[in-house]
């Protein structure tokens, strides 16, 4: 796909313009609804096999009861589901195994029990074409992106398969490396696709990297400093925000540039449209490597004269929101948005990150819970 018809493409996947887009689940009566600008939906039908993809953390004891507990709810009220879990130690009982890549058999619902970092795993088994919808479960640590407790799963899949859940769809990003004449690095031609960040960084050389920033293929600048960020709306509060990056609404499109410890008091975060291309390169001046990190896990080290492009990849992660199964009943007592809301993001900037909250504030929510 040229650059023209790919922008041409992103425009339409990524229009500000907001709209209804429906998503099938088999055996469910309407379908998830979505209120964000959606790409080409990622549709079954109900004639088809239903299939769950279980991700999970490591299998320590509470993992294997909750996933006990999840395949006999499952087996009891939804019997006529495929259930599969991906090709790892200690596969659970009477469970289906499942193998991303060509022939990988087609997943309707993805289920992640862990913290944050299972999200990111299971964006990174659907690297290449559209991915199913997202149902997560918190067993870890922090948690901004886990819409729902694991004591609720049975109200959340039943939200799902009766078609009142709501997706948020969250961006991801498309990277490509290349080398000096422009060859791709990789072995594989697919570009990798990255939920949260692509990170440059200087790794363990006691040197700053020198990295030059391209924007739609127009030199932007010149950075010297500890390494670059490139992150999603997503992205924008986990390694970017550490580094100084501002916070970005998930259900907007755009691509956050964030330095990291710059040498020039003047190099500030930049948000850019959906629609531009950032390239990385590191500087043939530079006196170190870049190591480069996706969703905190290494992947590359690019030495002088080789670059990452990264772009809004077309095939954003539709994750199920906590606000699907609110009770109505809470609506008129003002504690938060019933059904189909997308408030989950003001209540996790508020509740984990404690965003603003003042020295007395705090004092006093001590203060209340005694």
């Amino acid at each position: 796909m040229n650059l023209i018809a790919r922008n041409i493409a992103l425009r339409r996947c990524l229009s500000t313009h907001r709209f209804t887009r429906r998503w099938a689940i088999p055996g469910s009566s309407p379908a998830f609804f979505s209120t964000f600008p959606a790409p080409p939906p990622h549709r079954t039908n109900a004639e088809q096999a239903k299939s769950i993809l279980i991700v999970n953390k490591l299998r320590t004891k509470p993992v294997i009861d909750t996933i006990d507990s999840f395949l006999d709810h499952l087996r009891t009220h939804y019997p006529n589901v495929r259930v599969f879990h991906e090709d790892r130690r200690d596969i659970p009982r009477d469970v289906e195994v499942w193998r991303p890549g060509d022939g990988a058999e087609k997943i309707d619902l993805v289920i992640t029990l862990g913290g944050d970092g299972t999200i990111l795993h299971a964006s990174s088994l659907f690297k290449v074409g559209a991915v199913p919808p997202v149902l997560s479960f918190s067993m870890g640590t922090l948690g901004f992106l886990l819409p729902f407790h694991v004591d609720d799963f049975s109200k959340a899949l039943e939200s799902v398969f009766q078609g009142k859940a709501t997706v948020l769809y969250r961006m991801r990003l498309s990277c490509a490396f290349l080398d000096k004449d422009g060859n791709n690095l990789g072995k594989e031609g697919e570009d990798w696709q990255v939920m949260n960040e692509v990170a440059l960084h200087r790794g363990s050389s006691p040197h700053l990297n020198t990295i030059d920033a391209y924007v739609d293929r127009q030199h932007l600048t010149e950075a010297v400093s500890d390494g670059l960020i490139v992150s999603t709306p997503t992205g924008s509060t986990a390694y970017s925000l550490s580094a100084g990056g501002p916070i970005v609404h998930p259900s907007l499109s755009a691509l956050v540039l964030t330095p990291i410890c710059p040498r020039s008091l003047s190099f500030r975060p930049l948000v850019f449209p959906a629609s531009s291309s950032i390239t990385l390169r590191i500087g043939d001046r530079s006196r170190a490597p870049a190591g480069v990190s996706m969703d905190g896990q290494a992947s590359h080290v690019l030495n002088p004269g080789e670059s990452v492009t990264v772009r809004a990849s077309l095939h954003p992660i539709p994750c199920i929101n906590r606000s699907s199964i609110s009770d109505p009943a809470n609506d008129s007592q003002g504690e938060g948005a019933g059904p189909g809301k997308e408030d989950d993001w003001v209540r996790d900037i508020n509740n984990l990150l404690q965003y603003n909250a003042t020295f007395r504030s705090k004092a006093l929510l001590r203060h209340s819970r005694m």
